[in-house]
């Protein structure tokens, strides 16, 4: 199912392909830059991925007819899944007057593409006051000292520990 904040969509129903070879392909381009996505595609020496790329190119004419303040640069690929469709169920003929049923199978593949926001520009530590954030990070190594503890305590507890057991009655 689609969410509400996903800017286009495209579907392809009934693939000539199975669900699972398709998984493969549309695995590869999720969440990926729409740009990116297409040369994945391009370059995928899978059967069913032209048909993906057709899919993805149609999804981005979708968001450009939909709205015409969408940025292609910002889009990326949000959902995709696939799901799957009928079988076409034929017979091939097998030996000793025997048949072999072979199913063809089909898919349905849906792509969802979502839009970036802008990069926001970045505030320096001078700008923000630099000497805040330097401040806690002293007060936080601090309080890591603080909670150890020292290594003559640690071995004379467990050089104790070590006694009790072997003074004590033996198991029987």
């Amino acid at each position: 199912m689609l969410s509400q904040d996903v800017v286009a969509s495209a579907t392809v129903r009934y693939l000539g392909t199975s669900a699972q070879k398709a998984r493969l392909v549309v695995d590869l381009i999720r969440g990926k830059d729409v740009g990116e996505a297409a040369a994945t595609l391009r370059y995928t020496k899978k059967a069913v991925a032209p048909d993906i790329g057709r899919l993805l190119d149609s999804a981005v004419a979708n968001a450009r007819q939909k709205g015409q303040d969408v940025d292609v640069d910002r889009l990326y690929v949000r959902t995709a899944f696939v799901n799957g469709g009928p079988s076409l169920k034929r017979i091939q003929a097998a030996p000793m007057g025997r048949a072999f049923r072979i199913l063809k199978r089909m898919c349905h593949v849906t792509i969802g593409l979502g839009e970036r926001r802008a990069p926001q520009p970045a505030r320096s530590a001078r700008a923000t006051g630099g000497a805040d954030t330097e401040q806690a990070a002293v007060a936080g190594a601090k309080t890591q000292r603080s909670r150890r503890k020292p290594a003559q305590a640690k071995a004379g507890a467990a050089a104790t520990r070590g006694r009790r057991r072997s003074a004590g009655r033996k198991k029987s």
